[in-house]
């Protein structure tokens, strides 16, 4: 079973993870003061809730192993969750000023569809570059 969560940065640079999806019931969710952090409260939840759920008598129709998660980031906790990225490549790559990309970064600024669609084509793009790796 596959369902969606949204990782974001509050203004507090603290991390949470939202889901809309509901199973036996139960409603996840993940904070934390990474995106990491967040994942794994996140993931965690799910395994206790849905536990939970079943001792209660509900029927769970899934296993949390059974439970595939799709995040969406935004791009605070993009870059957060993967902090090894070096940001002024990145800027590069992608055709961004510098110091516009650390705005994004930062969550100081907000990307246009535009400037969302050029990130997520050079994230594409240096994905495509690693899984094509051999050692």
């Amino acid at each position: 079973m596959k369902i969606k969560a949204i990782v974001e940065r509050n203004d507090n640079n603290f991390y949470a993870i939202t889901c809309e999806d509901v199973i036996a019931g139960c409603h996840f969710g993940g904070y934390g003061y990474s995106a990491q952090e967040a994942k794994t409260d996140f993931m965690e939840g799910i395994k206790e809730s849905l536990e939970t759920a079943k001792e209660m008598g509900k029927d769970v129709p899934v296993s949390p192993e059974e439970i595939e998660v799709e995040f969406r980031y935004d791009l605070p906790s993009f870059f957060n969750y993967f902090d090894w990225i070096n940001i002024s490549a990145f800027a590069k790559q992608a055709g961004i000023n510098e110091s516009k990309m650390r705005a994004y970064k930062s969550g100081l600024a907000t990307a246009s569809e535009n400037t969302l669609a050029k990130i997520l084509s050079t994230i594409r793009t240096m994905g495509a570059a690693m899984s094509a790796v051999t050692l």
